[in-house]
């Protein structure tokens, strides 16, 4: 039978010496695919097994398959890190088991929630009075929009840039609408000239830190072609946004007051766990309309059914994720972020400056936060066989993106100084 506190206790020191001894280890999993899966049982146990030994084949068997994005050399895709206060929070969370299907089945969840969104939303310098909520990932919410925003047009076309994020051709996939992608300019940003007539258009997905090389698009050219042609204006932010806690870098939000919605993953860079990203609207009421779908054994009184969460986004069912980010808000403070931010894109333009310095380099796109993206001179194949063997090492974990048609490797901080060996010159 599993003790909570002598288990938990387990449970709480394995946490902190993992986190303690997470840059001694090889941050990218050294296995081959099915390798885990062949070290497990084939069936379940047929008798209750004692905890310790669910920590002990963590440690033996899955641990090695782990791929750590807690690992300070971990600069591959983005910034994902998860605070003490966070993962505190995630274990209280699954403590009270909050379902919020409707406000009167968690009433502290939902109007956290609520509180927690707007909070953020003065943080990033966002307008006052948008509406908030939580998904899991900013494929959900970019999902959520484009729904909205079809039901109030009564429109099929989404439109994006060739540097937008493969979630957006997903969820248009999902929702049976027609996707025309825009051409981007030198600096990776759509080319406003080349929108096209928008007549037809129900959403247009404007992007702040595309996910190759984070450019910025020119927002407010964006918003005016929307007003004119009345189609709504969607604004990805989900890794870039939160940098807008600094109040340097809110250049990157200019006309995003004018967004219908917009999306920021507190998991990419708030050192929030993974699921949390954050969507807010300033029409509310379509999306309401879009999500509203109550049977009779769901039914409260109207007050209460306003303030059900689930009435304006996919999901029923939903889990207490503002507790974490509360934890992080009160924990770290906007100070802690903002230094956080600063340290991770102050990491970045050093790496940026050894490129730029060093013989036989080059840097392949505009760095306007912690993305770097470079590559050796010469042929693709070089870049690929180095990333290969880079990787391979266990040292650090990069990725690649292919920009103007050439693979150029990709080096994303994070920017926690807590661990050594974060970022050293070789």
């Amino acid at each position: 039978m599993t003790d909570l506190r002598r288990d938990g206790s387990a449970a709480l020191e394995w946490a902190a010496r993992y986190l303690e001894r997470v840059s001694e280890l090889p941050v990218l999993a050294q296995v081959k695919p099915g390798e885990i899966r062949s070290r497990l049982p084939a069936e379940a146990p047929e008798h209750p097994e004692p905890f310790d030994a669910v920590l002990r084949d963590l440690d033996e068997i899955l641990l090695p398959g782990v791929t750590h994005w807690q690992h300070p050399r971990y600069f591959a895709y983005f910034a994902t890190t998860a605070s003490e206060p966070a993962v505190l929070a995630e274990l209280l969370a699954a403590a009270l088991n909050s379902v919020a299907i409707l406000w009167r089945t968690a009433p502290a969840a939902t109007e956290l929630e609520a509180v927690v969104l707007e909070w953020t939303a003065r943080l990033l310098g966002l307008p006052e009075g948008w509406h908030g909520h939580i998904e899991d990932t900013a494929s959900t919410s970019t999902l959520a929009a484009l729904m909205a925003a079809r039901e109030s047009s009564g429109r099929d076309l989404v439109v994006c840039s060739e540097e937008a994020h493969s979630s957006v051709e997903k969820d248009a996939r999902l929702l049976g609408m027609r996707l025309h992608k825009v051409p981007c300019d030198e600096q990776f940003r759509v080319r406003t000239d080349a929108l096209g007539d928008l007549g037809e258009a129900a959403a247009v997905v404007a992007t702040v830190g595309t996910t190759a090389s984070t450019s910025v698009d020119p927002v407010p050219e964006i918003a005016d072609a929307c007003e004119r042609a009345g189609a709504w204006l969607h604004v990805d932010a989900a890794y870039a946004g939160a940098a807008m806690v600094c109040p340097e870098h809110r250049w990157a939000f200019a006309g995003v007051e004018r967004a219908d919605s917009l999306v920021v993953n507190a998991h990419k860079w708030m050192l929030t766990p993974n699921d949390c990203s954050l969507l807010w609207t300033r029409r509310p009421e379509d999306f309401r309309r879009a999500f509203s779908l109550i049977p009779e054994y769901l039914r409260t009184p109207d007050a209460e059914d306003a303030l059900s969460l689930s009435e304006y986004g996919p999901a029923l069912g939903r889990r207490f994720r503002a507790l974490k980010l509360w934890a992080v808000l009160r924990c770290h403070g906007r100070s802690g972020l903002q230094e956080h931010i600063r340290r991770g894109i102050g990491l970045a333009a050093m790496f940026e400056r050894w490129i730029a310095e060093e013989a036989g380099w080059e840097l392949c796109a505009p760095r306007p936060f912690s993305v770097v993206c470079f590559r050796l001179q010469g042929a693709d194949e070089r870049n690929r066989e180095l990333l290969m063997r880079v990787n391979a090492s266990g040292e650090i974990f990069i990725s690649h993106a292919v920009l103007n048609a050439r693979y150029v490797l990709r080096l994303a901080v994070r920017g926690r100084g807590r661990q050594r060996g974060e970022l050293a010159r070789p």
